[in-house]
C-alpha cells in the first residue's frame, strides 16, 4: 500500500472516529489526532485560534456544545501526501445537536496534516459553512 493509500485509510478511520466522537460531546479522540508541535491553527466555521492553548479551548467549547450525532461523513474531493505532510479538501456532512438543538449542516473543509513520531496529526483546519442558495 502507498503512503497516500495509508493516509486515506487513516482519514476514513481515526479521523472520522474522532469527528463522530466530538459531535457526540467527546473531544478526547480529536485531541489525540492533533499535532503536538507548533504551529497548530484552526480557522473554523464558528471559532478560530492559533497555538495549542487556543485550539484546545476551541475543542473544549465544541465538546460542550455538540451531542447526539446521528450522521457524519467526510466527502474527500482531493488529498495527497508529500513526504511527512498531507492535505485533504472536501465536505463534512453532519447531523447532530448543537446546544441541544438538532441541526444538519455541511462544512467545506481543508486540513493540513504532518507526521509526528510516525503518526498522522492534524496541524491546521479551515472550515466554513456551505450556504444553500435561497429558492426563488
Amino acid at each position: 500500500m502507498s503512503d497516500r493509500d495509508d493516509f486515506i485509510t487513516w482519514v476514513g478511520s481515526r479521523l472520522k472516529d474522532a469527528e463522530i466522537a466530538l459531535h457526540n460531546g467527546d473531544a478526547a479522540p480529536r485531541f489525540a489526532i492533533w499535532a503536538r508541535r507548533e504551529p497548530v491553527t484552526v480557522l473554523g466555521a464558528w471559532m478560530s485560534g492559533s497555538g495549542a492553548e487556543e485550539v484546545g479551548n476551541i475543542f473544549r467549547q465544541l465538546e460542550g456544545s455538540f451531542s447526539d450525532c446521528t450522521s457524519y461523513s467526510h466527502e474527500v474531493i482531493a488529498a495527497d501526501v508529500i513526504g511527512d505532510m498531507a492535505y485533504t479538501v472536501g465536505y463534512e456532512h453532519t447531523s447532530a445537536s448543537v446546544n441541544g438543538e438538532p441541526r444538519t449542516y455541511t462544512l467545506r473543509v481543508t486540513q493540513v496534516y504532518r507526521r509526528e513520531d510516525g503518526e498522522w496529526k492534524v496541524a491546521h483546519r479551515h472550515a466554513d459553512t456551505v450556504v444553500q442558495p435561497e429558492a426563488s
